[in-house]
């Protein structure tokens, strides 16, 4: 990376801006699993069910007369966090 962008050595990183990097001689490796495992633990999903694949574009939903309101502050947070980590992959 020395070669590409004017750094500073303060030594190996293994984190930068939420993303875990893996260092070897040849190759550098870069997940977000850490980010993601902070991220579900934030909003209180860590025990909530993986799924596999998207929702049928052909479900169609209907209003739940008697759910209760969505925070909209929380929801904009969480879509957020989301689409961060939805750019890196």
């Amino acid at each position: 990376m020395q070669g590409e962008f004017e750094m500073s050595m303060m030594g190996e990183f293994s984190f930068f801006l939420g993303l875990q990097i893996k260092q070897r001689k040849d190759d550098t490796f870069i997940n977000q699993a850490k980010y993601v495992k902070d991220m579900l633990k934030k909003f209180g999903l860590e025990n909530a069910k993986p799924q596999a694949i998207p929702m049928s574009s052909s479900t169609n939903l209907d209003k739940d007369e008697g759910g209760k309101c969505v925070d909209s502050k929380l929801y904009r947070s969480m879509i957020g966090y989301f689409l961060y980590c939805n750019t890196w992959v």
